[in-house]
């Protein structure tokens, strides 16, 4: 089983336009939908549609709007009690696929209810191969709660702890790569930049500007043996539409996604963060996982909203993978 956590879900609204979107003016909308989102809500998603047994845990009101939306995808869920109802998030996305966010910043949770959450995370960690640590903060939450959580799932089940991934930016992945070496993350490249304090730029002296998909992989692989095995295990790099780089402490891999019509990139790198636990989950290798990764992120590009990717929605294109 993998457990996801969403300490900050979000009920994600998504527009559609016909035409590419023009600030201040008075546009009509081609459709809309809404679901029920959150980093960790979309890994457990995309898990469940290719039949791998997965656990969301959030925090969740009672009579939140949120939870009707839950509830009608039958997602296996393990909700914490809160007062303050999940925030909203708008998406407008245009024909070409570009994509613009308005995410509020959610409520601030008490002390009890953060120490709730956490107990409820470690109790659904037993047995569990992964637990996913996911998305943003809520306000007043310190920065350091993964880190917390992390150590207090290692220090309940020792030896049969589950492997603890990441997906977070800014300080709280800072602080969760500081002091709890996490078996993996998944930054994208900014995120690895603001992180390591580099710009790929900076890490590829050879090149004047990282327009090249090579150049953008090794750039990457090179910042993320800076933190390969010594502070995490490993890396998980998305680069958008020019691939995703993985690093372990056995080697680099790098590969690039087949032709794709992006029509939301919403949801696709926690779709690419999916696919590598479902490949990893099945005993795969690190060349076979990074490809899984791909195909995942390319297919939730290319579904509306955060629609999340079934095995038949996957590319079936050959997808090269270089190690670096």
């Amino acid at each position: 089983m993998i457990v996801t956590v969403t300490a900050n879900p979000s009920l994600d609204r998504t527009i559609v336009l016909d035409a590419p979107l023009q600030p201040g003016a008075v546009q009509a909308a081609a459709s809309t939908r809404e679901d029920a989102g959150g980093k960790g809500i979309n890994v457990a998603r995309v898990l469940a549609a290719a039949g791998a047994s997965a656990l969301a845990v959030l925090p969740l009101a009672e009579g939140d709007p949120y939870g009707t939306v839950l509830t009608a995808e039958r997602l296996a869920a393990r909700t914490v009690p809160v007062a303050g109802h999940c925030r909203a998030n708008v998406t407008i996305t245009d024909p070409a696929g570009v994509t613009t966010k308005l995410n509020l910043p959610g409520e601030m949770p008490s002390a009890d209810e953060l120490t709730a959450l956490q107990n409820a995370v470690v109790e659904t960690a037993e047995g569990a191969r992964w637990v996913v640590l996911a998305g943003s903060l809520p306000p007043g939450v310190p920065d350091d709660f993964y880190a917390q959580v992390i150590t207090a799932v290692r220090e309940r089940w020792g030896a049969a702890a589950p492997r603890m991934a990441v997906d977070a930016s800014g300080p709280a992945l800072a602080a969760v790569v500081a002091r709890a070496h996490p078996d993996l993350i998944k930054p994208n490249d900014d995120e690895l930049a603001e992180l390591t304090g580099v710009s790929l730029d900076a890490a590829d002296a050879d090149v004047d500007a990282l327009t090249d998909a090579n150049d953008l992989a090794q750039a990457a692989a090179r910042l993320g043996r800076a933190l390969v095995p010594a502070k995490v295990g490993a890396a998980l790099i998305t680069l958008g539409g020019r691939g995703a780089v993985l690093v372990t402490p056995d080697g680099a891999y790098a590969a690039v996604p087949p032709p794709t019509r992006v029509r939301s990139t919403v949801g696709a790198g926690d779709s690419s963060l999916a696919g590598y636990l479902l490949a990893e989950s099945r005993g795969a290798d690190p060349a076979a996982c990074l490809v899984s990764s791909i195909r995942h992120g390319a297919a939730a590009a290319s579904l509306p909203g955060t629609m999340a990717p079934r095995p038949g929605d996957l590319p079936t294109a050959d997808i090269a993978v270089a190690h670096l």
